[in-house]
């Protein structure tokens, strides 16, 4: 009976005991946590990762405290701080990220789980820090050929910009497949016997704006379509044109400056397949239109010859998927035909290079390093 007594005295005592523990350690620590790192980069590269957690507790705890890195943002190590505190604690934790894939993520606040000294009743809080990160896609070098250079640039800077002036006749030369029907020169070809164009002074374009057409091609064309407009961006930047970025959503802002290229660049981030019909937005008067695209539907093609009333040039890349190789990549067969649209593409070229209107198809021996080579 006496023990009896005993083990139910033992089990109040233990019962009041887990109660206080319970009431004592109901309410967080107070805690703060500090993320640094940059607010963006680019896909496949690394950056800096520090986090500094700042504890206080007027009781002895246990605590451990995770943030997870969002979905395809890879931390060297897990960040997870874990131990006993009595008092103020400050902890920092140094390492680095690696961004797997392209995209705007948001980064939402840690967890803190802690508990009395004895561990018998564990909770949890989140704790905010929440930011975004934006992973935009890796460019890469191209290797231009002239065909396709003044595209982005037709010569030095000038007073005029974006068209030629027909006027300023620099000389005439031989005709070549793909020159516009309204530069022959008749007067010189019927004097020397053989077809000659006029050739105006060249000018610098005054922007370039890079189209994309994601209704077809699913995620590996769209994947290889924003590092291309990427690359492509980088290149006109690089001869100091103002770029932008256009999709069905509309134009990025046009300049040389940083806000400019962080808006082509993050519109890129989130691009995504759209099965919507293509629409080409008004482009920059007196720019260059580069389309981007993997089955150009008749659609987009009449979208071009709209935008080319304003535009000094366009140009229809076609990338047929399985047809072009991404750096890197070693020359393939192809076992099956090019789409029909692309086909379709290939038979207009000549009618649309009349009209100021360029055609490039990247097939298998190709690489998007050598756009239109």
């Amino acid at each position: 009976m006496n023990l009896l007594i005993s083990a139910l005295v033992w089990l109040a005592v233990l019962g009041v005991l887990g109660a206080l523990l319970w009431w004592l350690y109901r309410k967080p620590p107070h805690v703060s946590l500090t993320r640094e790192v940059p607010p963006n980069g680019f896909q496949d590269t690394r950056l800096p990762l520090m986090v500094r957690l700042d504890l206080h507790s007027r009781l002895p705890i246990r605590y451990l405290l995770e943030d997870p890195t969002p979905r395809a943002v890879v931390v060297d190590a897990p960040v997870r701080l874990s131990g006993e505190l009595l008092g103020q604690s400050e902890q920092e934790v140094r390492t680095h990220l690696t961004l797997n894939s392209r995209g705007v993520y948001e980064w939402p606040g840690a967890t803190l789980h802690w508990a009395d000294p004895l561990g018998l009743f564990w909770r949890s809080v989140s704790v905010p820090a929440s930011q975004r990160l934006d992973v935009f896609p890796s460019p890469h070098g191209l290797r231009l050929p002239d065909l396709l250079r003044p595209l982005l640039s037709e010569g030095g800077l000038s007073r005029r910009l974006g068209l030629d002036d027909p006027i300023s006749l620099r000389s005439v030369r031989e005709y070549v497949p793909g020159d516009p029907p309204g530069r022959i020169h008749w007067r010189s070809s019927a004097r020397t016997g053989t077809l000659s164009v006029r050739e105006p002074e060249r000018t610098a374009a005054s922007s370039v704006t890079v189209y994309l057409d994601v209704s077809s091609g699913g995620e590996v064309f769209t994947e290889s379509a924003v590092r291309l407009a990427a690359s492509l961006v980088q290149e006109a930047l690089a001869l100091e044109l103002p770029v932008s970025v256009a999709t069905n959503a509309g134009v990025t802002p046009t300049g040389r400056h940083a806000e400019a290229l962080h808006s082509a660049l993050l519109r890129l981030a989130q691009l995504q397949p759209d099965p919507a019909p293509p629409v080409i937005p008004p482009t920059r008067s007196g720019g260059n239109l580069i389309i981007l695209s993997a089955s150009p539907a008749p659609a987009l093609i009449a979208g071009a010859m709209r935008a080319r009333a304003t535009a000094s040039r366009v140009a229809i890349v076609a990338m047929p998927e399985g047809f072009y190789l991404e750096p890197g990549e070693k020359p393939r067969r192809q076992w099956v035909a090019a789409p029909d649209s692309v086909k379709n593409l290939e038979r207009q070229a000549g009618v649309l290079a009349g009209a100021g209107i360029l055609v490039f198809v990247l097939r298998g021996n190709q690489s998007v390093l050598r756009l239109g080579g």
